[in-house]
């Protein structure tokens, strides 16, 4: 099988949507698939909406994939490495969706289904190639969060569900592979079960839909969304752990505090639920809520990734990769102007009360400036593992402009003195729309060699030749205006 480059989606809804701005972002070519040609548009529309926080999750990102769309279902099947089927969840839909797929899509292809509970074994049965379908079940916002259930038929190769992990994986996905096949997997089950109960708790009238929805945010979703439950139990069981915990807490669960059975759905439930939600949203509509989810997730992402947990974890891995191509000083590189290494976005986490970019963020900006630098020198993992590294020992910032929430942003990188052991930086920060002067950075690093103990040392040669080869063309330029300037309060 050769390498995934154009990906097929059959079907333009809410999930195919997502699929398809999570791929092209991430530069693979799509080859979308709707009965409909009026899909189109919506599919376009979907994509535009994910976008923006899909690029604050990801930061600079590469040139996207090109999108295409089709009302023939064999020339997506033909041209796609890859499909993801994600028709309406009609099992006899899917079934003939497969063996028309399966019919024109090259053997080596692998189709995987979106389904939310459906076995892939009655998905392959009607195939010739039963071996390369699967489940991948995602969940919804596809283009955000990274589970996927990967769940193997009957006939399903072993060698597809590894391909498929592989790939899925390249696409910034936690894959959690199911051992054999099961009615609604085990995350739908998980979700359905508390579905259950909660509404069982609303037809009884204990609490409203907001109660039952605080229950959840407030405590134990919080741990779920980064521990789950069995080591949440774990850690509650004290030093023992687990088994102290079921020491303590009965396992047998006899106690009458869950009611599993679906309630017998009423006019007086449909009620509590339709207006409880409403109640909830507060006048806000499903579009404005989207948003605020969005933003809220990208930003718990990111806060996870700071403390190596859950989905910051695969964030983390993802952006590791990307660095390993980040660009280097080469040779020849003209490097007679300011480097513009860095491009950047105002997230969530950055604002302040005024709804602007907060000042302690504009350090946080300008760190990822001088880290692009850094990389562009050669001063990476490889090279701080020697136990060579730079200490930051004085910097000044200005304020000029004001950036709020979504406005982008571009870093350019002077230097403006070196010697073997110390670098001068100004960093310019421009509006990237306006190129208006919103901050600058200036800044004196040391390099030191981190041993027994901190000292100062001179820079390896592959450090210092690119920093060197910059400083002589950079010393042609103006110097800053701001450069050494001083913070006072003059007296007349």
């Amino acid at each position: 099988m050769g390498a995934i480059q154009t990906v097929g989606i059959a079907g333009t809804g809410l999930i195919g949507a997502g699929w398809a701005a999570r791929l092209l972002i991430r530069g693979y070519d799509v080859i979308a698939y709707d009965v409909s040609p009026a899909a189109e548009t919506r599919l376009r529309a979907a994509i535009a909406v994910a976008w923006p926080s899909m690029a604050r999750l990801l930061g600079k990102v590469g040139k996207p994939g090109t999108l295409t769309f089709t009302t023939d279902l064999a020339e997506m099947a033909a041209k796609a490495d890859f499909v993801h089927e994600a028709a309406p969840e009609r099992e006899e839909l899917k079934i003939k969706l497969f063996r028309d797929i399966d019919a024109v899509a090259r053997p080596d292809v692998i189709i995987a289904s979106s389904s939310s509970g459906f076995l892939p074994t009655r998905l392959q049965s009607e195939c010739r190639h039963p071996e390369r379908v699967i489940i991948g079940h995602p969940f919804n916002p596809v283009y955000l969060l990274p589970l996927v259930e990967t769940v193997p038929g009957e006939k399903t190769s072993m060698d597809v569900m590894d391909r498929a992990g592989a790939y899925l994986e390249a696409i910034g996905m936690h894959v959690l592979r199911l051992k054999r096949e099961i009615d609604g997997y085990i995350c739908d089950r998980l979700q359905e079960a508390l579905w259950r109960e909660a509404l069982h708790i609303l037809n009884k009238d204990i609490g409203t839909t907001g109660d039952i929805d605080d229950a959840i945010v407030y405590s134990a979703g919080m741990r779920w969304a980064f521990m789950g439950s069995f080591l949440t139990y774990h850690v509650a069981g004290g030093p023992g752990g687990m088994r102290d915990f079921i020491k303590q807490f009965d396992p047998t669960l006899e106690l009458p505090w869950t009611d599993l059975a679906f309630p017998k759905w009423n006019d007086a439930l449909e009620k509590r639920l339709v207006e409880g939600c409403e109640v909830q949203a507060e006048g806000r509509t499903v579009a404005q809520l989207e948003a605020k989810r969005n933003d809220i997730l990208v930003d718990m992402m990111k806060l996870f990734r700071q403390h190596g947990v859950a989905s910051g974890k695969v964030l983390a891995r993802e952006e590791k990769k990307a660095l390993e191509t980040f660009r280097r000083w080469q040779p020849g590189d003209d490097v007679s102007q300011p480097l513009h290494l860095w491009d950047g976005e105002v997230i969530t986490a950055w604002l302040d009360y005024n709804g602007h970019m907060t000042d302690a963020a504009y350090l946080y900006a300008f760190g990822d400036g001088l880290d692009a630098f850094f990389r562009y020198m050669g001063d990476d993992e490889a090279y701080r593992a020697t136990g060579n590294t730079f200490y930051t020992v004085e910097t000044h910032l200005n304020y000029y402009q004001e950036l709020k929430l979504g406005e982008r942003f571009r870093i350019e990188t002077q230097v403006v003195g070196c010697d073997p052991k110390r670098m001068h930086l100004f960093h310019r920060m421009f509006h990237a729309d306006t190129d208006v002067l919103v901050a600058t950075n200036e800044i004196m690093q040391v390099h030191v060699f981190q041993g027994e103990e901190v000292k100062t040392v001179p820079m390896s040669d592959t450090i210092y030749t690119p920093l060197s080869t910059i400083w002589a063309e950079h010393q042609k330029l103006e110097k800053p205006t701001q450069q050494g300037s001083v913070m006072q309060v003059r007296r007349k």
